[in-house]
């Protein structure tokens, strides 16, 4: 309770930094799902190279992100950037089996009924492929809620500044408070979009309670 506008502040920070590179993670690999859906030889290249990023070390991103864009040590945009890539890697694939679950059968109705391509992908495929895509969201946004505590321990404001204060004031006994605090707080906050998305995914997709 002492610090707890520090604690406040810590924990809209993780928020931003947990949620900003799920949506831009998004953006970019709804593109990158729908060229791998649609040129079945791209698939995978693109599945693999995506992929390949997200085995990169966290601490080793979070170092490498600031030389390749041009940004100073601890640049607040080095995190965001890097998750971004970590979301990338996890929401390629996603959304290319999203969009391939649709059948095929579905596809030449809305093509019949006048629907172009577009059309159809915005009107058709993506809503059908909405679940799909939200376990996806749902997996990125929980693991970028973990990967942002990691990015305390190099001085950036978050939720994991918390880990780093227990481990300093953990001398000479350990000094746990900060730590359970943090822990709690990171996985309320895992709950609470997992939470929004289910919730969100169900709105949009009122059919599938119907079909049920």
């Amino acid at each position: 309770m002492d610090h707890r506008s520090d604690d406040l502040r810590y924990l809209w920070d993780h928020v931003y930094l947990s949620l900003l590179p799920v949506v831009v993670g998004l953006i970019i690999s709804l593109p990158l799902g729908f060229i791998a859906r649609r040129y079945r030889w791209s698939y995978p290249p693109i599945i693999s190279i995506t992929g390949l990023l997200y085995t990169i070390p966290s601490i080793a991103l979070f170092v490498i992100v600031p030389p390749l864009f041009g940004l100073k040590s601890l640049d607040p945009k080095q995190v965001p950037i890097a998750l971004t890539i970590y979301s990338v890697a996890l929401l390629v694939r996603v959304v290319a089996d999203g969009l391939a679950s649709v059948s095929e059968e579905t596809l030449l109705a809305a093509s019949a009924m006048g629907f172009g391509r577009m059309r159809r992908l915005l009107s058709v495929e993506l809503p059908i492929a909405a679940p799909v895509i939200a376990a996806g969201l749902r997996v990125a946004t929980v693991s970028n809620v973990s990967l942002v505590a990691v990015a305390g321990t190099i001085g950036m404001d978050n939720l994991g500044r918390l880990f780093d204060e227990g481990i300093q004031l953990s001398t000479p006994t350990p000094y746990y408070p900060p730590i359970v605090l943090g822990i709690v707080l990171c996985v309320l906050l895992a709950l609470a979009f997992d939470g929004i998305i289910v919730l969100g995914t169900r709105l949009l997709t009122p059919w599938r309670r119907v079909a049920r």
